[in-house]
């Protein structure tokens, strides 16, 4: 795990007023240190405020968040805050990550491209890129079409239609800390509390949703689909690609655009197909995450220290106790088989699309290897899909994993057929695990147990009625016969 156990450390934004804005955030500070502890940046007239380090933010950090606002961004302000206080759901205030992700997203990504609306034009290319796709992975797998429609997504729509699964993923991670908040207190003194920790998880719920509504935005700028990170991220059916990103990502590759996104494509159909082929991958995947949540502790000291010491003035408290790296995956043989059963299923993920893909693209794209290799490298040098997922759930994926497993693939493409290597997603306990990745020969050419000839016998078996008919009535002959004698 990372220092900042969520890494939610905000992006830099760009002052609308130059140099001069510049100018003046350096002065105080940033505006994301403590004067300004949950990121409020996005708010109107937020960029630029402080007044230096003598002004109104050195020692109170509501005054450094709401002092030179006009009077309507202030009314602005104080509803996020209250909104912010009066929070009672969950360990994550998603309404508020949802608004900021949006905000996020509105100001446009650090390379200057803003978000659009996406046209005719974009759904049209998109459509029929997912179309020629499937076509084209009819011949590298044996996993029927798995997108029932296809779609074109701005970044804000991106936003909308992955925020449940991220909510599926964090929540587990976010539940621990919001726990240990109550439990630090002896039980004689928390009705004493009540207040004081009810305020504490909702500013924590809101902490968590800022953060959490700040990086998933960064990433809407990045991702070019909804399987970016190897998980099924957008609705199932549904292949998805951002065209305002696809063309980002082609920019400088001197190859033309429409390859970039039938390459892309076929990424997305690929993990379509599989998700939507093998039933119990999504629920296998995200178990493993909430596996390794589970095995998370809290630093109670820290966090008893950091309770006794609250003060409602100061809640960045909050933000640098998590900053300090207040919980840590426990060293145990449970949490090492949960972090290496999720590394391995990922990395069993990505390399099956990568070996797919490449099958598929290979005799029919020029660009295929170029292509191939840029999203390797994209990946190794941990790129924005992976930097995010690791800090958001605290777990960084190894890359050397991703290759390991495609080349495992290709090679029980080589010795067992598509229809063999594939047969391999029938059932977890089929696939090759972490010990495998490291000597993939030893699995390819391993004598596997073929459950055909007894799937075949139970079938016939099950399929006579005849012969449970004369069995029967085998059976009440015989009994008969017993009670004549």
């Amino acid at each position: 795990m990372s220092d900042t156990p969520f890494g939610f450390g905000l992006p830099p934004e760009e002052p609308d007023d130059g140099d001069e804005g510049k100018k003046k955030d350096q002065q105080s500070g940033g505006g994301q240190g403590p004067a300004n502890p949950f990121g409020f940046g996005g708010l109107p007239g937020a960029g630029g405020f402080g007044g230096g380090p003598g002004g109104p933010g050195a020692d109170n950090p509501f005054a450094a968040m709401f002092g030179s606002l006009n009077p309507n961004d202030l009314g602005a302000a104080f509803q996020q805050l209250g909104q912010m206080l009066s929070y009672e759901g969950g360990p994550v205030n998603w309404d508020m990550a949802k608004q900021i992700a949006r905000q996020t997203v509105s100001q446009g990504s650090p390379d200057g491209t803003k978000d659009a609306s996406v046209g005719p034009a974009d759904h049209k290319g998109v459509e029929e890129a997912v179309r020629l796709a499937d076509l084209w992975l009819d011949d590298a797998t044996s996993l029927p079409s798995g997108a029932a429609s296809a779609v074109a997504w701005s970044r804000a729509e991106w936003v909308e239609a992955t925020l449940p699964a991220w909510k599926e993923l964090v929540d587990p991670v976010a539940e621990r800390v919001g726990t240990a908040m109550g439990d630090v207190l002896p039980e004689e003194m928390q009705a004493m509390a009540g207040p004081l920790i009810g305020m504490m998880r909702s500013m924590g719920g809101a902490m968590f949703g800022t953060q959490i509504g700040q990086a998933v935005g960064v990433l809407a700028g990045e991702v070019v689909g909804s399987s970016d990170i190897g998980l099924p991220l957008g609705p199932a059916g549904k292949a998805a690609l951002l065209p305002v990103n696809i063309e980002t990502f082609g920019k400088d590759l001197s190859v033309p655009q429409e390859e970039v996104r039938l390459y892309l494509a076929l990424r997305e159909a690929a993990h379509q197909r599989l998700f939507a082929h093998v039933p119990w991958l999504r629920s296998h995947l995200f178990g493993a995450v909430d596996g390794y949540a589970r095995g998370i502790k809290v630093d109670t000291a820290k966090l008893e220290d950091v309770v006794g010491q609250f003060d409602p003035q100061n809640p960045e408290q909050l933000q640098e106790a998590l900053q300090q790296g207040m919980f840590q995956p426990e060293d145990t043989p449970e949490q090492k088989a949960a972090l290496a059963r999720l590394e391995t299923a990922l990395a069993l993920v990505e390399g099956w699309v990568d070996a797919v893909v490449h099958a598929a693209a290979k005799p029919r794209l020029s660009s295929a290897d170029a292509l191939r290799e840029t999203l390797r490298r994209r990946r190794a040098s941990g790129g924005p899909a992976e930097q995010t997922f690791a800090t958001l759930i605290g777990l960084e994926l190894r890359p050397r994993r991703l290759r390991d497993a495609s080349r495992l693939w290709a090679s029980l493409t080589d010795a067992r057929g598509v229809d063999g290597r594939d047969g391999l997603w029938a059932h977890p306990d089929m696939l090759p695990t972490a010990s495998d990745l490291d000597d993939p020969d030893g699995f390819v050419h391993r004598e596997q147990i073929d459950f055909s000839e007894l799937d075949k016998m139970l079938g016939e078996a099950a399929d006579k009625p005849d012969l449970k008919k004369k069995d029967k009535s085998e059976g009440e002959d015989k009994n008969k016969g017993d009670d004549a004698g």
